[in-house]
C-alpha cells in the first residue's frame, strides 16, 4: 500500500507545474505516509535544488510546496514570479492569511473570484477574513447572505461559531463548532477553533485530542503544533512539547516562535523548583515587608528611622548597629527598642548582610530578594514560577511585578488573548503564596 502511495506522490512531484487539484491530491497521499513532514521537506529541497531559476510554472509549483510547509514568506517570493493564473492568486491569498495579513489575503481572493473560482468557497473565505480582521458586523452580514447556499454545511456553523467567539459568546461558539464537526469531522477550521476554545476554558485533555486531529491534515499545521506544545509544557510533558516543536522546525527551520518555544521547553527540562522552599521564602518576605510603623516605637526611634529612609523590617535587616548608632540622636535606648522589635519576629540587625548565613542565602535565591521599600510587591514576575502560557499572557499585558499583577482584576486578565480559567487559577495560587490577591472590580 505504501509503495503505491509513494508512486502516486512521485508522479505528482514529477509534474511540470501544480494546480489546486495537485495540492489536494498530494496532501491526501502524504497522509498515508509515515513521517510526512520530514519526507515532504526533502521533496521540496530536491525541487528547489533542481530549479536554479524559480519562475513561471516552476515557481508556482515551488510556491505551493513552500505553502504546504508553512513557509509563507518564502512561498510568496516564489509565487510572485509564477505564471499569473487563479491558482497563483489562491495560494498567495492563503499565504497572506497564514501571515495574518487579512487585507492582502482578501484582495487576492477577490482576484481568484474574478478568474472563475467557485464563488461560494471564496465568499466563505472572505467572510472568515472579515471576522478575523475585526469587522464582525460585515462578517455577520456576509454569513447571512450566504445562509441560503450553505445553511446545512460545516462552513456555515464554523463561520457562526467564529463570529460568536469574537463577540464573546463562548458557549454558543463552542456549540456551533461542535455542529460543524458533526457535519464534517475533518473540517480543520472548526476543529482548530474548538480545540482553542477548550484550551482557554481549562479542558486541556479535549484540547489535546482536537489539536491532534488537526495534525491529520498534512503535511504540517503549525498553529496546532504550537498550541499543543504549550499544553504539553504546561503539564510538564517537556519531551512531547519538544517533539511538536521539532516537527514544525523540520519543515520550517526559520519558524521564529517554534525556535523560541523550543528553547523554553529545553530549559524547562532542567529546571528545578522547590515548592516548599519557595513558600518558606514567600512567608519570610511577607514578614520583611511589614512597615516599622506597625510597631510601638518611641517618637525618637520612629523619627530617626524615617529620616534614615528605613520603612520596613526588610530595611532593618540590611542595616547594622553601627549604621544606626552613627545617626544623630539615635542612642542605646532606641537601639534596644529596635532589637526587641526584630527579636519578636526572629530577626536581627544586619542579618541579611551576613553572607554565610542561611537567611542570606535564602534572600539571594528568593523571588523577592530586593525587598527594599516595595518588598513583596516589587518581586519581578520573571522570578516567579508560572506556566509558559500564563507567563506569556502576563508579558503581553506588560505586567512586570507582583504588585502590578495584584492591581489587576479577574475580568482584565480574562480579557487577554490565550488567558483562560486554568491560567487564572494559577495566578490566584501564586499570589496567595505571597499573601496577595487580585484587585476586586470597583
Amino acid at each position: 500500500m505504501e509503495e503505491a502511495t509513494k508512486e502516486i506522490v512521485e508522479t505528482i512531484v514529477a509534474k511540470e507545474t501544480w494546480a489546486y487539484e495537485d495540492y489536494k491530491d498530494l496532501a491526501k497521499q502524504l497522509l498515508a505516509l509515515g513521517d510526512a513532514p520530514r519526507k515532504f521537506k526533502a521533496i521540496v529541497a530536491q525541487l528547489e535544488a533542481q530549479t536554479p531559476e524559480i519562475k513561471g510554472t516552476a515557481a508556482l509549483k515551488i510556491g505551493i510546496a513552500r505553502y504546504m510547509l508553512c513557509r509563507f514568506d518564502e512561498a510568496l517570493e516564489a509565487l510572485a514570479a509564477a505564471t499569473d493564473n487563479k491558482d497563483r492568486h489562491y495560494f498567495q491569498a492563503m499565504c497572506y492569511k497564514g501571515l495574518y495579513q487579512y487585507k492582502k489575503a482578501a484582495e487576492e481572493f477577490e482576484q481568484v473570484q474574478d478568474r472563475g473560482w467557485d464563488d461560494t468557497e471564496i465568499q466563505v473565505q472572505l467572510a472568515e477574513l472579515q471576522a478575523l480582521s475585526g469587522d464582525i458586523e460585515a462578517a455577520a452580514k456576509a454569513v447571512e447572505k450566504l445562509q441560503r447556499k450553505i445553511a446545512d454545511t460545516a462552513d456555515y456553523f464554523f463561520l457562526r461559531g467564529l463570529i460568536d467567539e469574537l463577540l464573546g459568546n463562548t458557549e454558543q461558539a463552542g456549540e456551533a463548532y461542535e455542529k460543524a464537526r458533526t457535519i464534517d469531522p475533518a473540517h480543520v477550521g472548526a476543529t482548530f477553533r474548538l480545540a482553542y476554545h477548550c484550551d482557554l476554558h481549562g479542558e486541556e485533555t479535549r484540547a489535546v485530542e482536537l489539536y491532534k486531529e488537526c495534525l491529520a491534515h498534512p503535511p504540517v499545521h503549525a498553529s496546532a503544533l504550537l498550541n499543543l506544545a504549550v499544553l504539553y509544557e504546561d503539564s510538564g510533558q517537556y519531551d512531547l512539547a519538544i517533539v511538536c516543536l521539532k516537527r514544525i522546525l523540520a519543515c520550517n527551520p526559520n519558524h521564529t516562535r517554534a525556535r523560541l518555544f523550543l528553547k523554553d521547553a529545553d530549559s524547562s527540562k532542567t529546571m528545578y523548583y522547590d515548592e516548599d522552599q519557595a513558600k518558606r521564602i514567600a512567608r519570610r518576605n511577607a514578614v520583611l515587608d511589614i512597615p516599622v510603623t506597625d510597631f510601638e516605637l518611641s517618637v525618637r526611634a520612629r523619627n530617626c528611622l524615617k529620616k534614615m529612609n528605613i520603612r520596613t523590617l526588610g530595611d532593618l535587616v540590611n542595616t547594622t548597629e553601627v549604621d544606626l548608632l552613627s545617626y544623630k540622636n539615635f542612642g542605646e535606648t532606641s537601639l534596644k527598642e529596635i532589637k526587641d522589635m526584630l527579636s519578636a519576629k526572629n530577626l536581627r540587625l544586619g542579618q541579611a548582610l551576613e553572607e554565610d548565613s542561611e537567611f542570606a542565602l535564602e534572600l539571594q535565591a528568593s523571588p523577592g530578594a530586593n525587598v527594599g521599600n516595595e518588598g513583596v510587591l516589587a518581586t519581578p514576575i520573571s522570578q516567579i514560577e508560572f506556566s509558559v502560557r500564563a507567563r506569556r499572557a502576563l508579558e503581553g499585558l506588560k505586567i512586570a511585578t507582583l504588585g502590578e499583577l495584584a492591581a489587576r482584576t479577574e475580568p482584565e486578565l480574562m480579557g487577554c488573548r490565550n488567558f483562560g480559567q486554568t491560567s487564572l487559577n494559577e495566578v490566584r495560587r501564586r499570589l496567595a503564596e505571597y499573601g496577595l490577591e487580585l484587585r476586586q472590580p470597583s
